[in-house]
């Protein structure tokens, strides 16, 4: 199972401590970065050794700082929250009172203690919500008929999108068709063409991008060779990835990395 599928399946406690348990893989899974520590062994952090869970819970602290922090910089599209929500709720985090964050955001109290109850109404909206959906997927195994068991899965849309819209809504089956049509030689073969339409372009940079390490920086050149090795014309490729939020990169273009997984400075 891949990343962001994994991050997409995850339960809100899982996404609140930041990584999966995975008994099938034998181990736990960083779901943002997808380091893995496999159950029985021992891992060193200084002077220290960590079971397997110790370890993870250190490695989100040290590489993501906290998962408040992390969760909160998606972007709007995923939390559902305005700019000024998000400046709100991390003032909240930092423990500031309402007469502090009003100072801070140059309002009133009044107005602050009114984005804390909105806040809380959110909240209790997004539990009716999860509740619903959780019995929407129970529902096939009590009263629905055998067609709605055929209901296709889509394919996750990668966290750092730039636009959501119907480009993405894609299921399994169409994008394997996509990707064997455009990889006629094999997914690790190069691609016969670049596609024209939106939908496409998308479904074959994602698989692109599995060429790519995690929490690797590359060099322009190094990237370039990746992508050539793909499609002649590279640099499309190389545009069209920062375009579609899979890869990010410096001003300068001195230093490439998969968006949203790999550490830059």
């Amino acid at each position: 199972m891949d990343l962001e599928r994994q991050f997409w399946n995850a339960s809100p406690e899982e996404l609140k401590r930041g990584y999966g348990t995975y008994p099938e893989q034998g181990g736990h899974r960083c779901l943002v970065c997808g380091e893995f520590a496999e159950f029985g062994r021992v891992f060193p952090i200084g002077e220290h050794w960590y079971d397997a869970e110790a370890y993870m819970k250190r490695h989100i602290a040290a590489a993501h700082k906290s998962m408040f922090e992390y969760l909160l910089s998606l972007d709007k599209k995923w939390t559902g929250l305005t700019d000024v929500q998000r400046e709100v709720l991390q003032l909240f985090y930092e423990g500031r009172s309402d007469a502090d964050t009003a100072k801070t955001l140059g309002s009133k109290p009044a107005t602050v203690r009114y984005h804390r109850f909105h806040l809380r109404e959110k909240e209790k909206q997004a539990k009716v919500f999860l509740a619903l959906m959780a019995l929407l997927d129970e529902r096939p195994k009590a009263n629905a008929s055998a067609g709605d068991n055929d209901q296709e899965e889509f394919v996750p849309i990668h966290r750092t999108a730039t636009t959501i819209d119907e480009r993405y809504a894609m299921t399994a089956e169409e994008n394997e068709k996509v990707l064997k049509t455009y990889f006629p030689y094999g997914l690790e073969g190069p691609l016969k063409e670049f596609p024209s339409k939106e939908k496409r372009k998308i479904a074959v940079l994602r698989h692109l991008m599995t060429r790519f390490e995690r929490n690797r920086i590359y060099s322009e050149k190094e990237v370039n060779a990746v992508l050539k090795d793909a499609f002649s014309d590279y640099v499309t490729l190389r545009r069209y990835m920062i375009e579609y939020g899979f890869m990010d990169r410096k001003d300068d273009g001195s230093e490439y990395w998969a968006k949203g997984e790999a550490m830059h400075g």
